[in-house]
């Protein structure tokens, strides 16, 4: 049995959602098909999908053993691809999507100096504060934080970030330091409009924490949320990276610290290809090597 031909055959089932249509993808026959899945499920010992007369749908066992044929394809691609594109210069048109903040904090500039550096690249920065969906809206590559769950994209961790409480010195001198976050209930809280009244992003023995917040101020965007804190308007809660300026500078302070859930990955993320385009490789390259201010 080739065994790189049954992954693909695999991967291509679990992406297409039938035999009959991974068979049209793949160019082969529907029983060829068959004929592989049963030979790869027959050597592994595994059940990889559950079958009906309409479809096929991942057993447990499946999605995990999908995660790492991914990533092995993934790997050979990449080095298929180094070989053949040499040392030949990125170009073409380039779309990359991010939150707001953190593009504008962070992503801008790196990608500003990944354009000077391949002036034969046209690249459009997309900054939006929703969950873009890239191959629906031909973007090449995005930056996403938090836990991925989209198995149709590779994705390459930059960094991470933590869910902090932050106020400014002034205001807990005023108010107090709250000790726990139920202490939060007697703070004016800072919020974002539609945002919940219970603050998440806290932990307690182990088990998630939620409590539940009030105040007088909210606004649809974060930067003047976290300039409300600064002028001690009040308690925020923000994402580490939005408040680390003002952090650093002295202007806020974190609170409640102990109380964190664990940080969460900084990721770049594109769609499965089978030959990723040039470009797109050294962006990805390009933010791995320039983005490390996140890391550990």
């Amino acid at each position: 049995m080739d065994r790189f031909r049954a992954i693909e055959v695999f991967v291509a089932i679990a992406d297409h959602g039938s035999l009959t249509a991974a068979a049209r993808a793949l160019d082969s026959s529907l029983p060829a098909v068959v004929r592989t899945l049963a030979a790869y499920e027959a050597s592994l010992r595994v059940r990889l999908f559950n079958r009906t007369t309409r479809r096929v749908t991942l057993t447990d066992e499946g999605r995990l053993h999908l995660a790492h044929c991914r990533d092995v394809m993934e790997r050979l691609r990449t080095a298929e691809a180094e070989l053949t594109s040499g040392a030949a210069e990125p170009a073409g048109q380039l779309t990359i999507t991010a939150p707001v903040l953190f593009g504008e904090l962070y992503i801008a500039p790196v990608v500003t100096r990944f354009v000077a550096r391949h002036p034969q690249l046209r690249c459009s920065v997309l900054l939006v504060d929703r969950l873009v969906n890239l191959l629906e809206e031909g973007i090449d590559a995005g930056i996403r934080i938090g836990r991925l769950e989209d198995s149709s994209l590779v994705a390459h961790q930059l960094g991470s970030v933590r869910r902090v409480v932050v106020a400014s010195p002034a205001y807990l001198r005023r108010n107090g330091t709250p000790k726990h976050p139920r202490d939060l209930g007697q703070h004016n809280c800072i919020r974002l409009i539609a945002g919940p009244n219970a603050w998440g992003g806290f932990q307690e023995r182990g088990r998630p924490l939620q409590v539940t917040v009030r105040g007088n101020l909210e606004f649809n965007q974060v930067l003047p949320a976290v300039q409300a804190c600064a002028n001690d308007a009040g308690v925020g809660q923000f994402f580490s990276y939005q408040v680390a300026p003002l952090v650093a500078g002295r202007k806020l302070k974190i609170v409640l610290q102990s109380f964190e859930l664990p940080p969460v990955p900084i990721s770049i993320v594109y769609p499965h290809a089978r030959l990723l385009p040039a470009r797109t490789r050294a962006l990805v390259d390009w933010m791995r090597q320039e983005i490390t201010q996140f890391r550990d």
